[in-house]
């Protein structure tokens, strides 16, 4: 393999791993903008995985699978905001109860369903997500040097999600910053009471945010299950709900910086295979043990603030309580 197609496969293999990371956090900035801290992402994302897999393997449909990822995805972000909207807790207590709660749920359910130990059964072609090639792509390959072999190798190839998920992001960024209700949210985590004063309702905004962010993680967890991967599997998020996170941390809340941190952490993921049999000067060959540590070492680095400061925003994490 010469230089360019291996920079180009790595290139596409770290937009699909970047993708989950993506969906999920966009969902976190819609969710910590609105002064709710969701270290449930890990969860719904898991939640999502399952009911994804579960409901392609038993009807046949990628679209049902997806939807069911989506419906329980929100009905654990709804269980959040009750927790921490309408009685008032801790969010960070709440959102690893969520976690924790979806970790034992789906492997209960799952082996309750398929008897395989958690996991559900391999998904077919039919059932899954699938690569879409784009017109012209192999033509443009073998005619057009150098920018024909990045159109079929990066740009086409993917699945509809993958699409899906960067397409969102500049959405996002308009919906947050050119829209009265991206307004709405983020003026709830920033001055809670004067939006309440001006008339707004606190506690409808952050349930609006919280359903976002559940359709978001929805879209991450049925990725992962049912275009990532051909199954649910124990566990399958890894901890990456807490990589979006960091990203989220990185990208100063904001959804193009967000979607960077995740392309870096999907760069990362994609070393650890990629440069598996590489040889470097002096140094010899790389273990790979320490490129599937790297994006979780970043993680705490990023979490820790050591990296640029962060400034979140004013009002997250703190419970608003209407003045009478």
């Amino acid at each position: 393999m010469d230089v360019l197609s291996w920079v180009y496969s790595s290139m596409d293999s770290s937009l699909r791993l970047a993708v989950p990371l993506v969906f999920a956090a966009l969902g976190g900035i819609y969710a910590e903008r609105s002064g709710i801290v969701d270290i449930g992402l890990e969860g719904k994302m898991l939640m999502a995985a399952f009911a994804a897999a579960a409901t392609s393997a038993l009807t046949g449909s990628p679209m049902l699978g997806l939807v069911s990822a989506v419906l329980s995805s929100v009905l654990m972000a709804m269980m959040h905001g009750f927790a921490v909207i309408t009685w008032r807790g801790d969010q960070i207590i709440s959102g690893l109860a969520i976690n924790f709660f979806a970790s034992g749920l789906t492997v209960t359910i799952g082996h309750a369903l398929f008897d395989m130990g958690g996991q559900t059964p391999t998904l077919s072609n039919d059932q899954r997500f699938n690569a879409l090639e784009w017109p012209g792509a192999q033509w443009v390959a073998e005619h057009v040097p150098v920018l024909g072999s990045f159109y079929h190798d990066v740009i086409s190839g993917h699945n509809v999600l993958v699409y899906l998920a960067f397409l969102l992001v500049p959405v996002a960024a308009f919906v947050l910053f050119k829209t009265r209700f991206g307004l709405r949210v983020r003026a709830m985590g920033e001055e809670p009471k004067a939006a309440d004063t001006a008339g707004i309702s606190v506690s409808k905004v952050r349930y609006q945010a919280l359903i976002i962010t559940g359709v978001m993680c929805g879209f991450s967890g049925a990725y992962l299950s049912m275009a990532q991967n051909a199954a649910f599997v124990r566990e399958m998020t890894a901890g990456q709900g807490y990589i979006a996170l960091a990203a989220v941390i990185l990208g100063k809340w904001r959804p193009v910086g967000a979607m960077l941190g995740c392309l870096l952490f999907g760069v990362l993921s994609a070393m650890e295979t990629r440069l598996q049999s590489v040889e470097l000067p002096i140094i010899g060959e790389m273990p790979t043990q320490l490129f599937s540590a790297l994006p979780y070492i970043l993680t705490v680095v990023l979490l820790a603030g050591f990296i640029g400061r962060s400034i979140a925003p004013k009002a997250i994490g703190q419970p608003y309580i209407k003045e009478r």
